[in-house]
């Protein structure tokens, strides 16, 4: 395989994420509101949290797809706007059936009217070990081919942020560890910011993980475990802060 550089040597440089005043109400009661995030320049946050707590509106209002939040600001640390500089990663792949996966990896730039980068594309698509399957169709692949070919369509788009929306929640356990090792590898040096129900994964990717509670919600006190991420599934200190997230949200 290339190494890393030989993909990201022209990645923008990382910035983080600042918003403020987040709100979001739901069939006229708020589910969260004044809510303020900051997402470190270069680093990976994880934001776990109950279902219907907003955590997948709040990466939607974060990426500008968002209809039903709002927020009082929302900037790049660097004074610049989200809009246009983050590349957002659904928890379903969405890969256009009739499409290769080569073509699938490009649709963007396709889709913007420019000319992609085909050596880029097939060596993102080494990167995530699909080179065999870059002429084949979705329905071909099996689930964590298809998430791989998601992960390399994401990277595709070269952006400084990346927002990542329960990407791996489908697969199995020994496929999603798999696939969050490759994640770590290649998002590395970026500015992610990961929706996950799984507290283990949080822990395993973040340098940063947020738990989002209550009504209105509220973020809790943040954990930052020590090590670089990926660290091992198997970490006696990792599953000990499992069993205090799963308490936490329990209550």
């Amino acid at each position: 395989m290339p190494d890393q550089a030989s993909v990201d040597q022209a990645a923008p440089a990382a910035v983080g994420i600042e918003l403020r005043g987040g709100a979001l109400a739901y069939a006229g009661q708020e589910v969260f509101r004044d809510l303020d995030l900051q997402v470190t320049a270069g680093r990976t946050t994880c934001l776990l949290g109950p279902s219907g707590v907003g955590k997948t509106s709040l990466l939607r209002l974060i990426a500008g797809i968002s209809p039903e939040a709002s927020a009082a600001g929302l900037t790049a640390s660097d004074g610049g706007p989200i809009a246009g500089r983050a590349a957002y990663m659904d928890q379903r792949d969405l890969l256009l059936p009739w499409l290769r996966v080569l073509d699938n990896v490009t649709l963007g730039s396709r889709l913007r009217g420019q000319r992609p980068d085909l050596g880029r594309a097939r060596n993102l698509l080494e990167q995530v070990g699909l080179t065999d399957q870059a002429t084949a169709r979705p329905d071909a692949l099996s689930g964590g081919m298809r998430q791989r070919a998601a992960l390399a369509r994401t990277l595709m788009e070269d952006r400084p942020l990346v927002l990542m929306d329960e990407p791996f929640s489908s697969l199995d356990a020994l496929t999603r560890l798999r696939l969050q090792d490759l994640a770590a590898r290649l998002l590395a040096g970026r500015t992610v910011l990961l929706v996950t129900h799984d507290p283990l994964e949080a822990l395993r990717l973040g340098h940063r993980v947020l738990v989002l509670g209550g009504s209105p919600a509220r973020f809790g006190p943040p954990l930052e475990p020590s090590g670089d991420p990926p660290r091992p599934a198997d970490d006696p200190a990792l599953h000990g802060l499992v069993a205090n997230i799963l308490h936490d949200l329990a209550r």
